[in-house]
């Protein structure tokens, strides 16, 4: 996979930015998982990009390289039942506050990736769609909340092997969605989400 160009340090020159990111959106199970990231002025990193397109030894290898390089850096988390109970978006917007919230340092500015977000205390922001293939700080959130999330799932695949989730980490799958049909659901599925299609469903009639 080839390397990026080099993206944009930041938005605001002289603030203290940080760059927020989700991952596991899409996911049948498992919780959201968001991060933000204070990087130093100055900061410049080839090989950061969105993290969907890097390898996973590419996302691992960054990871270090941000986690030993950013001025602070900090993951968090929405549950399953979060997840139905506020849906997705909020639960993901959710996730972010948290992140942000375990900051050391206060952020002057905060950028997120995508197009919705709801205000941080009075700390001024901008969402920026597809903010992780133009900010080195998005992409640096991007990378630490998927590698944290994708760590976190095989984790849960240790307790409930029969899904798949060291490889699918949730996503929905064709096995995954297999699985469901064949094993019934667990505490960590999204059930607000529409866990098995109906061309499987008939499948298995």
């Amino acid at each position: 996979m080839k390397e990026c160009n080099l993206l944009q340090t930041c938005m605001k020159p002289g603030y203290v930015e940080a760059g927020c990111d989700e991952a596991g959106r899409g996911c049948l199970a498992g919780p959201v998982f968001a991060a933000a990231v204070v990087l130093p002025p100055g900061f410049s990193c080839m090989k950061l990009n969105d993290s969907k397109q890097l390898t996973e030894k590419k996302r691992d290898e960054l990871r270090a390289v941000i986690e030993k390089n950013a001025l602070n850096y900090a993951v968090a988390s929405c549950s399953p039942q979060e997840i139905d109970e506020m849906n997705i978006l909020w639960a993901s917007v959710e996730a972010m506050h948290r992140a942000l919230r375990k900051l050391s340092v206060t952020p002057a500015h905060i950028l997120v990736d995508g197009n919705r977000f709801r205000p941080f205390g009075k700390i001024p922001y901008t969402c920026v769609v597809k903010g992780d293939a133009l900010f080195q700080s998005i992409a640096a959130a991007s990378i630490l909340a998927k590698t944290y999330r994708d760590e976190y799932m095989r984790g849960l695949h240790e307790k409930y092997p029969r899904y798949g989730w060291a490889c699918n980490k949730g996503y929905p799958t064709r096995k995954h969605r297999q699985a469901i049909l064949e094993e019934g659901i667990t505490p960590m599925h999204r059930k607000s989400f529409q866990l098995v299609e109906r061309q499987l469903e008939f499948v298995f009639q």
